[in-house]
């Protein structure tokens, strides 16, 4: 698949698994050897290091701590907020009290700072697996050094908000590839079994042709997507970076870093990206809040074919809450996911009202938990050295997702291939990136930051 072009073919989750550690943080060529033999052998404990400490990064090491094809340890801690490593690293630690051999954190394998990734990778060897779960403005930095480093690769989603960064994305999944570095994406509904099977029935015609797709997002303020003034006593950078939600250069807005999910899943079960995004949002009632989100969202995504699938996101108190996926069929239809991530309870159905007298088929339930199955995926590959790169998918799922924000944002249809070469790089210093700034935006008098306004910044999401 050429990533310059859409593809026309072919338990709670992380973010709660810790509610004190809050938003996340920044911080979270060599050949590479056989370190790990096949089966039959003893592989060794696969270490891991967590560069990105906030509730996505203590999530998302807890759950490759919980593999069970192969032994892991994490064994070095990195963010620029030391309090978030401190109540990451007693979660963890409260996580598996009853097994402590999986934690081996030492105070000198604890790093705090702009610099902290490239010392806690420094403490593995290669082929052990660093988690890059930072906002997504570091990650093409921090993934560069992990390939340096010869070190296997779980980044979180949304990898990319721009298209400067994703085209040096895709460039660095090459490198990956070429050293055979493994790297996993945390889109794990790809992993969940029911939707794979899904995947497969709607493939092989169970619901004729897709006609048309529906998937919802719509709840309340969660994580850092609405802020208040910033404090004196902070930083401008600091204060960015830990409210990341509220700024587009740092995580792509909630529309990315929410909405990528319904986006993914059903573009998988139509086969293919879509290739243009038609979006409407606002900003209602919003009071002191300074951030640059919109609160709502609807899109009206076209495929290749014509296909059509319409998101609507919604991030407001008091409103009906939605989330749910549903593709519809020229001879029936199915749900993808049910009421959030997981389980899926994924459906087919005979008719276009999903009643329940209209099932044809089900999964069975309970389901295994996909936070966890990815991770087992990305450990069998590494143990028994399959081809394994989900960066091009996961960049190209941040594109779309990206397209329809830009969409809104400006009030423009807006392409695949002009928002991969749209000249806007957010965040062009983030690999120099200090404490004390320059930050990639500014606060005006009353510290409030610049604001979407489509139909009037046309060409740009907003002006610096």
């Amino acid at each position: 698949m050429n990533e310059n072009q859409p593809n026309e073919s072919t338990r709670p989750s992380r973010r709660g698994f810790i509610q004190a550690a809050g938003a996340a943080s920044v911080l979270g060529g060599v050949a590479i050897p056989h370190v790990f033999a096949k089966e039959g052998k003893d592989i060794g404990t696969i270490q891991l290091a967590l560069v990105g400490c906030g509730g996505r990064g203590t999530g998302a090491a807890a759950d490759a701590l919980h593999v069970t094809n192969a032994p892991t340890k994490i064994v070095a801690m990195a963010d620029v907020f030391d309090y978030r490593l401190q109540i990451s690293q007693r979660a963890i630690n409260s996580e598996f009290r009853g097994d402590p051999k999986k934690i081996d954190v030492p105070k000198e394998n604890q790093f705090v700072g702009f610099d902290a990734y490239k010392k806690a990778m420094d403490v593995l060897k290669p082929g052990d697996i660093v988690l890059l779960t930072t906002p997504l403005a570091f990650r093409w930095v921090h993934y560069q050094y992990a390939i340096e480093r010869g070190l296997n690769v779980f980044m979180e989603k949304p990898v990319i908000a721009d298209g400067a960064s994703a085209k040096r994305m895709f460039a660095l999944a090459k490198k990956a590839d070429a050293k055979g570095l493994k790297t996993g994406v945390g889109l794990m509904v790809r992993h969940c079994r029911g939707r794979q099977e899904l995947f497969k029935r709607i493939q092989d015609g169970e619901i004729g042709d897709i006609i048309a797709m529906r998937a919802y997002r719509m709840h309340g303020p969660v994580g850092s997507c609405f802020s208040k003034r910033k404090p004196a006593d902070k930083s401008e950078v600091m204060f960015q970076i830990e409210r990341f939600h509220s700024f587009i250069w740092a995580s792509g807005g909630l529309f990315n870093d929410f909405y990528i999910h319904q986006i993914d899943e059903t573009s998988w079960m139509k086969n293919a990206w879509p290739v243009k995004a038609q979006t409407l949002g606002g900003r209602h009632y919003r009071g002191d809040f300074i951030d640059q989100n919109f609160d709502s969202y609807a899109v009206e995504y076209t495929y290749p074919d014509g296909t059509k699938l319409f998101f609507d996101g919604r991030t407001m108190l008091g409103c009906k809450n939605q989330m749910s996926s549903v593709v519809h069929g020229s001879k029936g239809s199915a749900i993808v996911s049910t009421s959030g991530h997981t389980p899926g309870r994924v459906r087919i159905f005979t008719g276009q009202r999903q009643h329940r007298r209209e099932v044809a088929w089900a999964y069975p339930q309970p389901e295994k938990n996909p936070y966890r199955l990815e991770w087992q995926d990305l450990v069998d590959a590494i143990i028994n050295d399959k081809p394994y790169n989900e960066v091009p998918r996961g960049t190209q799922a941040s594109l779309v997702t990206s397209m329809a924000r830009m969409a809104a944002h400006t009030g423009q249809d807006i392409t695949y291939d002009q928002m991969l070469n749209a000249p806007q790089e957010f965040a062009p210093n983030v690999a120099t990136m200090t404490a004390d700034g320059p930050a990639p935006v500014t606060s005006d008098k009353d510290g409030k930051y610049p604001i979407p306004m489509p139909g009037i910044h046309r060409d740009v999401e907003y002006k610096v």
